[in-house]
């Protein structure tokens, strides 16, 4: 992965950061770092050591400096490993593209003392990474992230596998302080998320990342075949010839795609669109760096 591209990806927040951790990013409360806040005069029980003695001399009273504290940032990688993620007819799977995104956001969000974690879904057995500092805690991710990418494909899909609202309702008792999370996903099956996906948002800065296929969207004329519901199993024959069918396809699936674009930005979340057809460190690089919400 290029250095100049993982340089320019910057994940600034709009919300100033509760941790207790000392970090790079704004804190919502004052305390020790470089950029001032006010200079008040000094009340019992102040730091001794915070007294601006130039200006205790102007006023002829003892003031302190305060200043904007630097907080660590917490970013959660909400991760989609269901079977829809191992499809792919172009230069890669939907799933290779998610572990390229987990990969170059988690080296960006585990800088400078800054925390990750992470939270899976739609597979047998869901995990939950607790957030850890520095490349401790990327290597941990991006472990159990190929664990879960490398699921064989005849692997027994649970009747009732979690959700992405399942997944974001785990990630709101989890996620205590004001955090960025980062959703890594197909956005196919039970559009149950936007609810969920609203309440997260009321606190914290999020990114959907939606990966795609470009066989999804727009249905070829390949003749009689055979589909099957990654997610389900359930098979139905299809013949592709049918011009009428086709356009009925595209229609739908276009519709289908507005209404989840429509969720995300109800929510007040930030959507990048990224395909499997196409270099997607660049398209993600561009969202990330001209993200309006986010500034």
């Amino acid at each position: 992965m290029p250095e100049t591209a993982l340089r320019a990806l910057d994940l600034t927040v709009r919300r100033r950061i509760e941790s207790l951790l000392a970090g790079e990013h704004r804190a919502a409360s004052l305390g020790i770092a470089m950029e001032l806040a006010q200079v008040r005069p000094y009340q019992p029980g102040d730091d001794v050591r915070l007294i601006d003695w130039n200006a205790t001399a102007r006023m002829n009273e003892p003031h302190i400096r305060l200043h904007v504290a630097e907080r660590a940032l917490t970013t959660w990688l909400v991760f989609d490993a269901s079977q829809s993620m191992g499809f792919g007819t172009a230069l890669r799977r939907k799933a290779d593209v998610a572990e390229g995104v987990v990969l170059a956001v988690g080296h960006v969000a585990s800088r400078r003392g800054n925390r990750l974690g992470l939270l899976t879904y739609g597979h047998p057995d869901p995990l939950f990474v607790p957030p850890r500092q520095g490349r401790v805690g990327l290597v941990g991710v991006l472990l159990k992230v190929r664990e879960v990418a490398d699921l064989p494909d005849d692997y027994e899909v649970p009747e009732s596998p979690d959700t992405l609202g399942d997944a974001l309702s785990r990630t709101r008792r989890h996620a205590r302080d004001r955090a960025l999370i980062v959703v890594v996903s197909d956005l196919r099956g039970p559009r149950d998320w936007s609810g969920a996906l609203r309440e997260l948002a009321v606190r914290n800065d999020i990114i959907v990342c939606e990966v795609r296929d470009p066989a999804e969207e727009t249905l070829p004329d390949i003749g009689e075949i055979v589909v099957v519901d990654p997610e389900t199993g359930r098979q139905l024959r299809v013949d592709t010839g049918s011009r009428r069918l086709r356009e009925r396809y595209n229609t739908a699936a276009a519709e289908e795609r507005e209404l989840v674009a429509r969720d995300i930005r109800a929510a007040g979340a930030h959507h990048l669109l990224l395909s499997t057809d196409d270099d997607w460190l660049r398209p993600l690089v561009i969202g990330l760096a001209n993200r309006p919400l986010l500034r």
